[in-house]
């Protein structure tokens, strides 16, 4: 490398295969990586609709055990730590499926086309622990977010309008 590098004739950029190639396709990393965090974001923002609107149907079903434990003193925050409880619950079981999903795609390897070498592209899916902790938090995070604002209704749904629907 010392003699290739120090003759002024050549124009050498010296590179190990594995840095060369890495560095020729890391367009197609940044395509993939760029399509893979847009799909789980837009995937992210479906399952949040999707827990907003089983929670706010589970209020609206419970409405008179709502409007009842309130009556009875039971305080605001109670209300809403059982809803997002429930919602944490459900983002948790969902979490724990699809990191079980994802199970039998760890070591699957597949190939691309190297847009700018016109080389075949290589990866395999590893499914580590800290990305399936992620995952966890991601489904915990939107089944936060799903969760607040039915459990925010339900804590401050009128008693005598919950009890009226009796």
């Amino acid at each position: 490398r010392k003699s290739l590098a120090g003759d002024p004739r050549l124009t050498l950029q010296i590179d190990r295969e594995r840095d060369y190639y890495e560095r020729q396709s890391q367009a197609v990393t940044t395509i993939i990586r760029v399509l893979g965090v847009s799909v789980a974001l837009v995937m992210g923002v479906g399952a949040i609709f999707g827990a907003l609107n089983t929670m706010y149907a589970s209020v609206a079903a419970r409405a008179r055990e709502i409007a009842t434990i309130r009556a009875i003193g039971f305080a605001e925050w109670s209300i809403v730590a059982s809803f997002l409880l429930e919602s944490l619950f459900i983002s948790f079981i969902g979490g724990l499926i699809g990191c079980a999903g994802v199970i039998p795609l760890n070591g699957y390897s597949t190939s691309t086309i190297n847009w700018q070498t016109f080389s075949n592209l290589a990866f395999a899916f590893e499914i580590t622990p800290l990305l399936m902790g992620l995952g966890m938090l991601f489904a915990l995070a939107m089944g936060l977010v799903g969760g607040l604002p039915p459990s925010i209704r339900a804590a401050r749904m009128p008693v005598i309008t919950a009890l009226r629907e009796l």
